[in-house]
């Protein structure tokens, strides 16, 4: 399946130590409320949600007015609040205000989206000129690389390798993994019918930049496929063969194509069946009819890496029919 993940922008809190930027206002006592904000990484040019929860305060019988850069963008009851975003690195200051009794509370905070990527790239099989990428192999691993492009308040790119990467899969950091310039780290795929997650904070070496990204690795069936060598124009990618084959010529040539098998040992090994009894190993078999008059026979193909991570293929195969000829004998 497809790991390349769209660009998600992290969060940046303008307040080094402070859970959100705040600066205090208003008649009333501003903890009286609390201000939350999803997801965690908004997007440049996204949505930022605030969310409104208090212990003190009968919010249901209070009304909220949000600003943004001092001009206001909602006012009525309590519920949650979209804010856009602009670009990265830029900041969106933003002001709200829960009237309650008469009594007004108000918290500001700051939002500084920056861009941060996660891109899986398995370490598993695919064919030659294959124009995609594997899925995720049973029994493998995955190469997760940080793609950051953390920018100021002016819009000034920082250098990614002297940025600093903190990662964490599932809910354990990787200290070894994580540090100055670390942008990459390999995980070992999830467990049959599990899930990983795999995170990454991104962080300026001022710590006044900060971004983020995860991303969740499910592993995929591996599969060969078996597909006919033309003698003239190649192996026909375009067509897996299935079920039943013919043979026409004086002999054929298949190919096996594994698909998401992990590699991190090598490639996986591959064994061909005629009729039930061990043929050939490789990618490649040639088959040649002997003899006169027409046949059929079986052929299967089992390609296997590691204990569990095992695939096969099944063709009926037909024989000495003799072949279709077009309207100049050919």
């Amino acid at each position: 399946m497809r790991f390349v993940l769209p660009v998600v922008a992290a969060l940046t809190l303008l307040v080094p130590g402070a859970a959100l930027a705040q600066s205090l206002g208003g008649l009333g006592d501003s903890s009286s409320f609390t201000m939350s904000v999803s997801p965690q990484y908004p997007a440049p040019y996204g949505t930022a949600t605030l969310s409104f929860l208090s212990n003190s305060l009968s919010l249901s019988n209070a009304t909220l007015t949000v600003s943004v850069g001092g001009k206001n963008i909602y006012q009525g009851s309590i519920q949650p609040v979209a804010v856009t975003l602009g670009r990265a690195g830029s900041v969106t200051n933003i002001t709200a205000t829960i009237t309650s009794g008469g009594t007004s509370y108000s918290q500001s905070l700051s939002l500084q989206p920056e861009d941060v990527a996660l891109v899986a790239e398995p370490i598993a099989s695919v064919p030659p000129l294959y124009p995609g990428k594997p899925s995720v192999p049973l029994e493998g691993s995955v190469r997760v690389v940080a793609v950051a492009n953390l920018r100021d308040a002016k819009g000034a790119a920082l250098n990614p390798s002297a940025l600093s990467y903190s990662w964490t899969v599932d809910t354990t950091q990787i200290a070894n993994s994580s540090g100055i310039g670390r942008n990459a780290i390999m995980v070992a795929s999830p467990m049959q019918y599990r899930a990983r997650t795999v995170s990454v904070v991104v962080t300026s070496q001022d710590g006044t930049l900060v971004g983020g990204d995860s991303l969740t690795l499910s592993p995929v069936n591996p599969a060969v496929l078996i597909y006919a060598n033309d003698p003239l124009l190649g192996i026909l990618f375009d067509h897996a063969l299935s079920n039943s084959y013919a043979i026409t010529g004086a002999e054929s040539t298949l190919y096996a194509a594994p698909f998401s098998f992990p590699t991190t040992s090598g490639a996986p090994a591959l064994q061909w069946f005629l009729n039930g009894s061990s043929a050939q190993t490789g990618t490649v078999i040639t088959l040649r009819p002997t003899g006169s008059g027409q046949g059929s026979a079986s052929l299967s193909l089992t390609a296997s890496a590691g204990q569990y991570t095992t695939a096969t293929a099944n063709l009926s195969l037909s024989f000495g029919a003799t072949a279709g000829t077009n309207i100049f004998g050919l």
